[in-house]
């Protein structure tokens, strides 16, 4: 089972690679919404089902630099992977690690990265788009 994010951009986690509050990378306001769609106070988070995440323009040059640490990180890599995915539909560890050249560990580093690259982009292009980006997180 997946947990997917859906508003503004919508989206799929990556299963076991990515949490659900990896958007706090890239700056912006979130909130822990409750069953019932009621913001939840801090010593109520344990009871929370979903993030809810707001990007505006103020948060430009937070995204930009989320963005620029995962491309940091990644380096030639990225590459290396966005070739890996175009020519691959399914994937394992082992085989990125083949493809790139790196251990195991190495790659779901590598992947955790990448992940969040894909939904920083995401945003970034949400909010250039319409001054704006809001979505919901499963957790």
């Amino acid at each position: 089972m997946g947990r997917y994010y859906s508003g503004d951009i919508e989206g799929k986690f990556w299963f076991a690679v990515q949490g659900s509050d990896d958007a706090i990378h890239f700056g912006g306001t979130h909130d822990y919404i409750d069953g019932e769609g009621e913001v939840l106070e801090e010593d109520e988070i344990g009871e929370a089902v979903e993030m809810y995440f707001h990007f505006g323009p103020e948060d430009t040059e937070s995204i930009k630099e989320g963005i620029q640490e995962c491309l940091d990180f990644l380096g030639d890599r990225r590459e290396k992977i966005d070739e890996f995915f175009e020519e691959n539909e399914s994937y394992n560890d082992e085989m990125l690690a083949k493809h790139l050249k790196v251990s195991v560990p190495e790659v779901r580093c590598d992947l955790e990265h990448y992940a969040r690259l894909c939904l920083g982009l995401k945003i970034e292009n949400c909010v250039g788009e319409q001054g704006e980006c809001n979505f919901a997180a499963e957790l």
